[in-house]
């Protein structure tokens, strides 16, 4: 197995020429490089298969990139990406590998772990997915009643959930005949106005949860048992309603559900990045197995591309390298994730929970706690809604934003429509380089017939600084293999910066502490114990609740 070592990113050479260099950067703007350099698009982008990756407007300039080179070649990412590819336990708090790219391993060449292939199995399971699919969508699985299935609920919550719903609403063209819902949120309106729609005769539930343990999940699933029950007057009906994705077979049979439909994975498959496995079970009802496979296509040239492009023309290297040179030497504290697409409209939440659940850590791999900044606060919102709403922070506040526009040229609905919204996206990446200055204001309004007094009383308002970076994903159009390359890009970035920051990516302790919480506070509100162990704050809100 091939190990990486452990190193402090500040103490690298690289780190200290990048301060050095930020600080002649921040003498400079945009405009200026581009006026520089005439061919700055060329030397700053990356084409690979539809996608045009720009991040030609950003603030660095070719030294600059040169030393995050040497960063990361400083701490050792080549190594990194061996160990990852190769199997080895790079979750190690864990003590488990992070395979997730074989699940999408198409070639179907060998993927080792502890010895043992694991394609074989991986193959089972996707042959399990397809068969099982094609039995819904061909009416051939029927309900308590005899009826062919028409709605499909998943609960999970996390990755059991992100995922899924986030595939599913960017691939809603593809649409199979199923209507397919998603409930995670332990809050009783979720899941109740969700049954409110549906036919028990007619509906499959997909319960996701790896351990078949998870409160939120499990509580859901229970209420949706009884409702089942109850309408169907029978328990049988359990068997033929719903299926599980997990590894708890015990769990599994004890709930009612055949363990001839459970669909299991491995602990190598973290939760974050789950949606290529099992738990992508709703995805294939949702979009056809077909679409599936095709999505699964298209993370794996990613992964191709991740694996063996030179660092120079490397997209997710590029990306994650861009991302660390904002948090760690311009004081970033956020990202703003711009899906030009409202089929993308889930994509920003999605990314909240794969980038920040991984490197939103505070201690290294040698359990040391960090000296600078990790992963800033993921956000965004599909434009142009965003554009009436938060835009103005970015344009005009006072936080130094770096944004990621994605775009698609083509779209299957009216052409005239996608270019005014491909114009809003273009036109937004040169308002945030460029901005308007005071000169520029004032000849505007000059033109406009305002006085010299109006002039000066709104001129201030209207300058734009300019300088502010982004990077642009335009593809040729959204499709299952172009959506699987875009999250298999993001899934390398987090990778290689939890590499570069030297955190452990791949497990979340952080969630723990209010999950183990809850049981003992949920415990006090069911027994109405006034145990009084807590703070006076928690103590009155558990009062508060109980009604006293």
């Amino acid at each position: 197995m091939t190990h990486f070592p452990s190193k402090n990113p500040t103490k690298t050479k690289a780190w200290k020429n990048l301060k050095r260099l930020q600080k002649q950067l921040s003498q400079t703007n945009l405009r200026e490089l581009f006026k520089n350099n005439p061919k700055r698009f060329n030397d700053f982008h990356v084409r690979f298969e539809g996608l045009v990756f720009d991040y030609s407007k950003n603030l660095v300039d070719e030294t600059t990139l040169k030393e995050l080179f040497k960063l990361a070649e400083e701490c050792c990412l080549d190594d990194a990406k061996d160990a990852l590819f190769s199997g080895s336990i790079i979750n190690k708090t864990e003590g488990r590998a992070v395979l997730h790219h074989a699940l999408r391993n198409i070639s179907d060449l060998p993927i080792e772990h502890n010895g043992i292939n694991v394609m074989p199995e991986i193959n089972y399971s996707l042959a399990k997915m397809e068969l099982f699919t094609r039995q819904v969508l061909n009416g051939d699985w029927k309900g308590y009643s005899g009826k062919a299935i028409e709605n499909v609920v998943n609960i999970g919550i996390g990755g059991s959930d992100l995922g899924p719903v986030m595939v599913s609403e960017a691939l809603r063209s593809y649409q199979t005949r199923l209507k397919v819902h998603f409930v995670s949120n332990v809050d009783p309106a979720h899941l109740g106005e969700t049954l409110k729609k549906l036919d028990p005769e007619t509906t499959l539930f997909v319960i996701s949860s790896k351990t078949f343990t998870t409160q939120e999940t499990m509580a859901n699933a229970q209420v949706a048992k009884s409702w089942l029950v109850t309408k169907a007057q029978t328990i049988n009906a359990v068997k033929q309603h719903f299926v599980a994705v997990s590894t708890n077979a015990e769990a599994v049979s004890d709930f009612g559900i055949d363990t001839a439909n459970m669909f299991g994975f491995k602990d190598w498959v973290g939760g974050r990045f789950s949606l290529w496995s099992s738990i992508g079970l709703s995805i294939c009802l949702a979009v056809g197995y077909e679409n599936f496979e095709e999505l699964l296509e298209g993370a794996y040239v990613m992964d191709l591309h991740f694996k063996y492009s030179q660092i120079y023309h490397n997209i997710p290297v590029l990306m994650a390298l861009l991302g660390i040179w904002y948090t760690n030497f311009w004081g970033c504290t956020s990202q703003a994730i711009l899906p030009y697409s409202q089929y993308l409209h889930r994509f920003p939440a999605y990314l909240q929970q794969a980038e920040m659940e991984s490197n939103g850590k505070s201690v290294d791999r040698n359990g040391l706690e960090v000296t600078y900044p990790t992963c800033g606060v993921i956000w965004g919102e599909a434009g142009t809604n965003g554009q009436h709403a938060f835009y103005q922070l970015i344009h005009q506040g006072t936080h130094l934003i770096p944004t990621d526009f994605i775009g698609f040229s083509h779209s299957e609905f009216d052409a005239g429509m996608n270019q005014q919204l491909l114009a809003n996206f273009i036109a937004q990446t040169e308002a945030l380089m460029n901005g308007k200055n005071l000169e520029e204001v004032k000849k505007e309004l000059h033109r406009e017939g305002k006085t010299e007094d109006q002039i000066l009383n709104l001129a201030n308002y209207k300058v734009f600084k300019g300088n502010k970076p982004s990077t642009s994903f335009l593809f040729d159009q959204l499709s299952p293999r172009s959506l699987g390359s875009l999250i298999a890009a993001y899934e390398h970035k987090i990778f290689v910066q939890g590499v570069i920051w030297n955190v452990f990516s791949y497990d979340q302790w952080g969630v723990e502490l209010g999950k183990q919480l809850a049981g003992k506070i949920l415990t006090e509100l069911k027994t109405g114990e006034n145990l009084n162990t807590h703070d006076s704050s928690t103590n009155a809100l558990i009062e508060i609740v109980k009604g006293k």
